[in-house]
């Protein structure tokens, strides 16, 4: 993990409400690393890449050899991953080989690790569910076991799939550095530099761990793309047996689905995009909506305390102003106004954790950073050991296999003005995360140019969340009209928190209704 990947670089689609309660009930404790529910920040990654299908037509049938499209999954007891817990009896793990490059796919090949629960209701089952819960980078293996209950209901008439895509976790992982580089690189590198020797330690953190992905995983590095997990995607749904791919695609995955639908819309199922991807946004435009939104978040946060948004704002900029100048220790560690960023945008995924940020804010004034930096341990994926996980790594590496875009430093600081003015707290962090991320990458990005059209899919679900930190409501609007006329359906949770689905009994009846009845509703439907 660099310098430049603190912040919530597009959401690992879970909403956080609840999920760090234990961080106000149970004291401090991290959360051990593994790739927790949390959140990811935006850089340089684009939408859903234009690109033609396997196939002609982008029927859904890829050109693949038999070898491929005829393996049947070997599913046995699941192994319990580093520092977790065994999924229970029900789940099997199983491992599919894909081309590492879908242009020779007679060549080389990797493994894509999948995970399954199989449907209850065994004699009205519909088919396979595929899950994929953001990051981008976040291991499907891990998470789904853990969130299933959520998902109970859907659980009766499917079977319930996720996998690690590839270049995260079990399937060809990325990984760039190790955990004393990591720890270094927290000490060392402020995230958003104030002088000339601040921005060259920045930058030359982000090229040596550039470099450090280069050394240890340079063969998978090219074929990260999201267009490469969507042709991923229908060799899984051929695996499975599935006619049609059934999916659920949170944060980062709805590019992920977006991307199935315009290369294989004749292959579109029943699909659900919850927490919204803006498809139209470049770089800097990404940066910008999440300026915006965790500023919109931070301040319907500050309003429900009593607070007035612009003092409130103002309250936690000085504190962070006093961070950069002296961070607070705790412990042989210190709390930098980078982890204090990182720990106040965890808590805005979810309403439920606001009293956490009223708690932590208020312990940090008073000269206590211990609360703040374990939540920015639990997005960073550092345990207590000191041991860091590699979502980040698998973050960069298909943000920038994605995107063509390179942006500099003196782009970052063009941004700087504009930024601040519209956070105050977020927006220098995130103007220099869009230099910090790919900007000395070794591998070049696919595209600027994004094509999220998907005619002829059948009806797409596009759930947006007004109060949505990490994925502005605004991105739902606008990918619902770029799958066309027909096919995106825009459903509004007006609400809190980074995602719909789980939070609000309505949005949550909607997509139930969906996927086991088949019910499209109207668009523009909104939920309370």
């Amino acid at each position: 993990m660099a310098s430049g990947s603190g912040l919530i670089r597009k959401g690992a689609g879970l909403a956080l409400a609840g999920a760090l309660t234990g961080l106000l009930t149970a004291g401090c404790t991290s959360s051990g690393g593994g790739t927790p529910p949390a959140p990811a920040t935006t850089g340089a990654a684009a939408p859903p890449r234009a690109s033609a299908s396997s196939a002609p037509g982008g029927s859904g049938d890829s050109a693949l050899p038999a070898s491929l499209t005829g393996q049947r999954p070997d599913w046995k007891p699941c192994a319990a991953p580093d520092g977790g817990q065994r999924p229970g009896s029900d789940w099997r793990c199983a491992t599919v080989t894909v081309p590492l490059d879908h242009a020779k796919p007679d060549g080389a090949t990797i493994p894509v690790a999948l995970v399954r629960k199989e449907a209850t209701d065994r004699e009205r089952r519909i088919g396979s569910l595929l899950f994929n819960f953001g990051g981008p980078g976040a291991s499907g293996v891990e998470t789904l076991p853990r969130a299933a209950q959520e998902y109970a209901k859907l659980g009766e008439r499917y079977d319930l799939v996720s996998f690690d895509p590839r270049g995260v976790g079990r399937s060809a992982g990325v990984v760039c550095r190790d955990d004393a580089a990591q720890d270094a690189a927290e000490k060392t590198v402020d995230p958003t530099p104030d002088t000339p020797a601040e921005e060259a330690a920045f930058l030359k953190d982000n090229a040596d761990f550039a470099a450090g992905c280069a050394r240890r995983s340079g063969t998978v590095l090219p074929h990260t793309r999201t267009t490469d997990t969507a042709r991923d995607l229908d060799l899984i749904r051929q695996v499975l047996g599935d006619e049609k791919l059934h999916y659920f695609g949170m944060s980062y995955g709805t590019e992920l689905g977006a991307a199935y639908a315009h290369l294989f819309p004749a292959g579109v199922g029943r699909l659900v995009l919850d927490a919204v991807v803006d498809p139209t946004a470049d770089t800097a435009g990404h940066a910008r909506n999440q300026t915006i939104g965790f500023q919109r978040a931070l301040d319907n946060y500050l309003k429900s305390t009593g607070q007035d948004p612009k003092a409130g704002t103002e309250r936690i900029a000085r504190l962070l102003r006093k961070l950069d100048r002296e961070p607070l220790r705790v412990g042989e560690r210190r709390l930098t106004e980078g982890l204090a960023t990182t720990g106040i945008a965890v808590t805005l995924y979810g309403q439920g954790n606001w009293p956490l940020l009223t708690q932590a804010l208020a312990e940090a004034e008073r000269g206590d950073g211990t609360r703040l930096l374990r939540l920015a341990d639990w997005y960073n994926d550092r345990d207590e050991s000191g041991h860091y996980a590699t979502q980040s790594h698998s973050q960069r590496a298909i943000s920038c296999a994605d995107s063509a875009e390179r942006p500099t430093a003196a782009q970052a600081r063009a941004l700087l003005p504009e930024f601040r003015r519209l956070s105050p707290v977020f927006g220098a962090y995130l103007a220099w995360d869009t230099a910090g991320w790919c900007a000395q990458w070794p591998v070049k990005g696919e595209t600027t140019d994004v094509d999220a059209s998907a005619p002829g899919a059948a009806p797409i679900l596009v759930v947006g969340t007004t109060g949505d930190p990490a994925t502005p409501y605004e991105g739902a609007e606008k990918m619902a009209k770029e799958l066309g006329d027909g096919v995106g359906v825009l459903v509004t949770h007006k609400g809190e928190g980074h995602g719909a689905y789980g939070t609000s009994a309505c949005a949550t009846r909607t997509v139930d209704a969906y996927f086991l009845d088949g019910e499209v509703p109207a668009y523009g439907t909104t939920c309370s």
